[in-house]
């Protein structure tokens, strides 16, 4: 019965039906990825799509962690002999964690409070007779209850009020009571930290703020918090303290004598001593946990539009790592990435040896037969760029300016170091560059996503939560491409459905031993490949010119059969059915529905067929920055120049123009409506123009507007 509580309460959550989270969980349970259940098991879980799988499988971890919560609790109440029926079910009929904690607040194990001091004191009657509110003269009650450790009447009627005060603090109506004003009313207070004024002043905007928690943005609520962190701000969250206590009174106190009085001030010690501080931890915590969401979300789409820009594609490429004193890395890479040769070359002050470099780079092109030219975006970036532009080829050259974000920790890190042990971190840097060019997707998987540059607070964020989810992403994307499984280093395998790092070396290892794969079914010989791994990692692995053309497709190896029946049928080799959209459209998936394989699947085939391998991401566009731009000083107020979005925010997008310092369109300058989120507007990576509306640059500050260009 709870189980089936539990299926129903993701269904709801998550907005499906409870025959489609009962397949979705049951092919988790049986080892399978998102990816491969999104692309492969369409019939079994009603076609939903990766975000909704990654929902259903958050929403079952999640409730997974508050029934291990609720066998603990159920434990310690056994052992306390406290367990009840009517309790165990309360308890067992309870999905929210703070509910739970609720109810077992009373009996959870706790330090000596000043409601057990006075119970031990002998005081737990009085307060029972204070809370019935009949006795009309406590105080001659009380004279009662003293005794060596409770020598005065006020200190009987103390304690009293003491045990009466964590009654109120455990009661499951009470913490409701409060929570629900937290809820609807709970404001956050930042202020300054006492002679932290001209030390924090990059905090500035919050030295004295006040704003309704419901409405505080997650990048303000993250600053905030880092302000506090970094010991400049206090902050403090809570509602109308009076009005909440006067409801918590409405209910304790039901009557108008002296006792009541006695009660009433027990009431409003357990908000300001228990409750108040309680429920400000929990929505502090709350907060920051939608705060860290909505961050990582942004985060992960940024990350997602990253890793899915268009590639050049497999070219002779020249990467540059740009620089002045140190001079320009030039390496030259052939149309699978291997480096070919490096490179150094001085066309700037201080050595400006202009024609020499012009000499080099143009031996250089010939020699490699390059096709495109990469220049990474950091110093000297665009005098780099400038000179080669100067510069005449014998054959038409694109010149392509390459984030460098990342590229000096992929340039230090293991992986580049077993690359390229032969080389310095300069030139393993360059090829980096050029490699970007020629697949993003494929290099920036080698390095740590938070240093690539396109977050918002992501080292404030529950760093667990944020890997969790940039994997998640970096998973779906190298997934949604495909992967050359002859050319994939190891790194970027172990991104493919149902690999792990062994895995992905052991397929290195057997390429490097046996040559290249020849059909995806040699992937069975590979060391520790079960049957699980191959099923879930094979369809999205390609081999090119293999012996079978179905395995530079996505069509998995399970439906190699039916598509040769159905080739048969039509009366075509394999070869003939596979890119023909003509012959493809003849096709009458109706008659190929069977127990396992319906029409979502049959549509994927066919797609797949007329456009086998085909890649998802969008043709590279040439891009040029203004020509005469490169540095602040350059800049005017009213210019409008050409860029490219960096990063994006909840609170607007930062785009490049070509100088060292990006740029800031707030979310109200981006467009001449309403817009609650800046990716309705734009992408990253996405070619566009914009206004220079501020320029500050003492603060190296930027403003942009898009509005009315």
């Amino acid at each position: 019965m709870r189980k089936e509580k539990i299926l129903q309460l993701i269904a709801d959550t998550v907005g499906v039906d409870k025959y489609q989270i009962i397949s979705v969980i049951t092919l988790f349970n049986e080892g399978a990825t998102i990816p491969f259940v999104a692309r492969y098991r369409k019939e079994m879980t009603g076609s939903l799509d990766e975000v909704v799988l990654a929902s259903i499988k958050e929403q079952d971890d999640r409730l997974g962690e508050i029934e291990k919560r609720k066998e603990t609790i159920l434990k310690s109440l056994s052992e306390q002999n406290v367990l009840t029926p009517e309790l165990q079910n309360i308890i067992e009929n309870c999905f929210q964690l703070n509910e739970l904690e609720d109810i077992y607040l009373p009996f959870k194990p706790k330090r000596r409070t000043r409601a057990i001091i006075a119970r031990e004191k002998g005081l737990g009657p009085l307060a029972e007779i204070l809370m019935t509110q009949i006795e009309k003269d406590p105080d001659t009650r009380a004279i009662h209850f003293r005794s060596d450790q409770v020598p005065t009447v006020e200190e009987a009627l103390a304690g009293a009020r003491d045990i009466i005060a964590e009654i109120v603090n455990e009661h499951n109506r009470a913490r409701n009571i409060v929570r629900n004003c937290f809820v609807r009313e709970a404001v956050i207070f930042s202020r300054v930290a006492k002679g932290k004024e001209e030390e924090g002043a990059k905090y500035r905007d919050y030295f004295d703020s006040s704003e309704s928690l419901n409405r505080c943005p997650s990048h303000r609520l993250l600053a905030m918090r880092r302000g506090e962190k970094e010991g400049f701000l206090k902050l403090s969250i809570s509602p109308d303290d009076e009005r909440t206590v006067e409801r918590l009174e409405n209910y304790f106190v039901i009557s108008g004598n002296k006792s009541s009085e006695q009660v009433a001030m027990a009431v409003r010690d357990a908000y300001k001593r228990l409750l108040a501080p309680s429920m400000e931890t929990e929505f502090f915590n709350n907060s920051k946990q939608l705060a860290d969401q909505e961050a990582i979300r942004v985060f992960t789409e940024n990350l997602r539009q990253l890793l899915l820009a268009p590639p050049l594609g497999q070219k002779r490429v020249m990467g540059i790592d740009p620089g002045y004193r140190s001079g320009c890395k030039v390496v030259c890479l052939d149309a699978q990435g291997n480096l070919l040769h490096n490179e150094t070359i001085y066309p700037h002050p201080p050595q400006s040896e202009i024609n020499q470099a012009m000499r080099k780079i143009s031996s250089l092109v010939g020699s490699y037969k390059i096709e495109a030219i990469a220049i990474g975006d950091g110093t000297a970036s665009r005098e780099t760029e400038s000179f080669f532009k100067r510069m005449r080829f014998d054959r038409d050259l694109q010149v392509f300016v390459v984030s460098e974000d990342g590229a000096s920790v992929y340039s230090a890190s293991k992986i580049a170091r077993d690359e390229f042990p032969q080389y310095d971190v300069t030139v393993r840097g360059a090829i980096s560059i050029g490699r970007r060019l020629m697949d993003p997707l494929a290099e920036l998987v080698k390095i740590d996503p938070k240093a690539i540059g396109v977050g918002q607070y992501q080292h404030d964020v529950d760093q667990k939560l944020l890997q969790n989810s940039l994997e998640l992403s970096v998973e779906s994307c190298v997934n949604k491409v495909g992967v050359d499984l002859n050319t994939a280093s190891s790194h970027l395998l172990n991104y493919v459905s149902g690999l792990n790092a062994t895995l992905a070396q052991n397929i290195v290892e057997y390429r490097r031993e046996n040559g290249p794969f020849n059909s995806r079914e040699v992937l069975r010989k590979v060391p520790r490949m079960g049957p699980k791994a191959y099923e879930q990692c094979a369809g999205f692995l390609r081999i090119p010119g293999g012996q079978n053309p179905l395995d530079n497709s996505a069509v998995h190896p399970e439906r190699y059969k039916l598509v040769e029946k159905i080739a048969s049928d039509l009366g075509s080799p394999l070869a003939g059915l596979i890119g023909t959209e003509q012959l493809a459209s003849k096709i009458d998936l109706a008659r190929y529905v069977s127990k396992e394989v319906g029409i979502p699947t049959l549509t994927d085939i066919l797609t797949e067929l007329a456009k086998p391998g085909r890649d998802p991401r969008a043709g590279i566009k040439h891009f040029e920055f203004a020509d005469g731009v490169f540095s602040m000083q350059d800049l005017l107020p009213g210019m409008v120049l050409p860029g490219i979005v960096t990063n994006i925010t909840r609170f607007g997008a930062f785009v490049d123009v070509g100088i060292k310092q990006d740029g800031l369109v707030h979310i109200s300058e981006m467009a001449d409506r309403f817009i609650s989120d800046p990716s309705e507007i734009v992408k990253l990576q996405q070619h566009v123009k914009v206004r220079v509306t501020e320029i500050d640059v003492a603060r190296k500050r930027i403003a942009f507007s898009m509005k009315g260009i």
